[in-house]
């Protein structure tokens, strides 16, 4: 009895040692840096007394404490996440072979349990004296990455130093948190950039939070701080599900926030006017609450989870309040790749559209708007869940196609009584069809308006279209929530079968 007390003591103390990471200097200067430790991360995030540490011993436990990473499962809000959390206090959280073994088993265990993985990232890289297995480890990682891509979601949250190699990984994930001020990304910091290319930079400005989320895009969310920033994560977590053979978990039906009069003030008649469409989509999802994807990229598009009923659905809407909400490169990009996130996790979609075109410009056309933009066609019609489009005000030519108009097989399209659809507005469209009319009159600026007035009357307003069964319904923008509401309900058990093939060729 007494050799088994003392083997059990010796757990304890070794449990102890492991526990203690690099020890109470380093934990002091990572809390001087404003961050948490590894393990006040994992406290913080999962629900009290619900984590559970895998590999706990694993490598040199007794020189590198849990190898520089922290791994295992806990329940968020109820439901099963597993995480691995870098710890910065041991080798700065470098990557060795061991260290990358603990997180690939944390991604085999989620992938066979149908689960989400959360990593949380704050390392100097890979561990220089171990070499090629150091690099080995980040392949594995990535091809981790890859297998798990649309089978459960991968969330990566920047809570330190992120560069080299390492930032591959949050790449391949589907979303990535930045804190403000206390995490980088980049391929090569700042003392690399300036020996290369002589640019002084620094560390924030190269890839901090607010470089990789307004210009970049790599940052989907940023976090004022880290508690912040964790929080985030579970409210993104409470939109989505464990996995891609599951349904968005459902909530507690609310109501909007706004008197559905509302709505009669918020979009403009004159389509020349901006709005903010974000107060349209506060006015009819549940208490007003949504989630925005990558809010301060590609602002001319928005990106967001919300609820209708208590359904999670995936929103995608053009921005009049910004480039009169047309579709560039980077809203493309912001575009599909929700899109696809959202059809591989069995969301459904909701596009709200108002949009003039394609941005048109040399800029854009020489860094390849045909390409990037082709990448929304793709994942649109590539999707089959159910998908509800609301044409608000403007549709106009290829830009009316791409936001899930009928042809890319919106499930259902309801118009308002202020849309317009058509190849161009009416002023261009005038422009070409009538140029010698206009050139001919006495007042060529009021010919002009008088055509527009016309031609908006009698080719673009949404009864052309529902007459051609492009638009099954003009609606009441008062009646917009029901709406939705009931077609997300019909089409809950939606099944679409697709010709049998590997995978298809995303535009790049």
């Amino acid at each position: 009895m007494q050799d088994m007390q003392e083997q059990i003591n010796r757990l304890k103390d070794l449990r102890v040692r492991v526990q203690a990471g690099g020890g109470a200097k380093k934990i002091e200067k990572q809390h001087a840096a404003g961050k948490m430790t590894a393990r006040e991360r994992i406290a913080y995030f999962f629900d009290r007394d619900t984590f559970r540490e895998l590999d706990v011993f694993a490598g040199d436990f007794e020189r590198q404490p849990n190898e520089g990473v922290v791994t295992g499962y806990g329940l968020v809000n109820g439901r099963k996440v597993f995480i691995y959390a870098q710890d910065f206090t041991v080798n700065g959280g470098t990557l060795g072979a061991m260290h990358a073994r603990k997180i690939c088993k944390v991604f085999d265990l989620a992938m066979h349990s149908g689960a989400p993985v959360v990593g949380l990232n704050d390392s100097g890289g890979a561990r220089i004296q171990e070499s090629v297995a150091s690099l080995n480890g980040f392949g594995e990682l990535f091809y981790r990455n890859t297998m798990a891509s649309g089978l459960i979601p991968q969330i990566a949250v920047i809570m330190g130093p992120c560069a080299g190699g390492a930032v591959y990984s949050p790449a391949l994930m589907d979303f990535v948190f930045m804190v403000k001020d206390t995490s980088q990304m980049f391929i090569t910091g700042p003392q690399v950039v300036k020996v290369v290319t002589g640019e002084e930079v620094s560390m924030e400005l190269l890839g901090g939070a607010l470089t990789h989320s307004q210009t970049s895009g790599v940052a989907h969310f940023m976090g004022e701080d880290e508690k912040h920033c964790l929080d985030m994560v579970k409210n993104l977590l409470s939109y989505l599900p464990d996995g891609s053979n599951e349904k968005p978990p459902l909530a507690a039906p609310a109501a909007p926030l706004l008197d559905r009069e509302a709505l009669l003030e918020l979009v403009p008649v004159e389509p020349k006017y901006g709005y903010d469409i974000k107060k349209v989509i506060a006015a009819l999802v549940d208490g007003g609450e949504f989630m925005e994807v990558l809010p301060l990229y590609a602002r001319n598009a928005v990106t967001c989870f919300a609820r209708f009923a208590g359904q999670p659905v995936g929103i995608v809407a053009n921005q009049p309040d910004y480039l009169a909400g047309c579709l560039n490169i980077n809203a493309s990009d912001k575009i599909s790749r929700f899109v696809r996130f959202c059809d591989a996790f069995n969301i459904p979609l909701l596009t709200f559209m108002d949009v003039p075109g394609f941005l048109p410009g040399a800029e854009q056309e020489y860094g390849g708007i045909i390409r990037h933009g082709a990448k929304i066609l793709y994942a649109y019609a590539e999707a089959t869940v159910p998908k509800v489009t609301v044409i608000l005000r403007k549709a106009y030519g290829g830009a009316y196609i791409a936001m899930c108009s009928s042809s890319l097989r919106a499930d259902i399209v309801y118009a308002w009584p202020t849309a317009e659809i058509a190849v161009m507005g009416p002023e261009a469209a005038v422009n070409i069809v009538n140029r010698k009319e206009i050139d001919a009159a006495a007042d060529p600026e009021s010919e002009r308006i008088r055509l527009a007035r016309e031609y908006r009357e009698q080719y673009t307003n949404p009864f052309v279209a529902g007459a051609l069964g492009y638009v099954d319904d003009v609606i009441d923008p008062r009646d917009t929530r029901s709406k939705i509401i009931d077609a997300f309900q019909i089409l809950a058990a939606k099944q679409e079968r697709r010709p049998s093939k590997k995978h298809g060729n995303l535009p790049v």
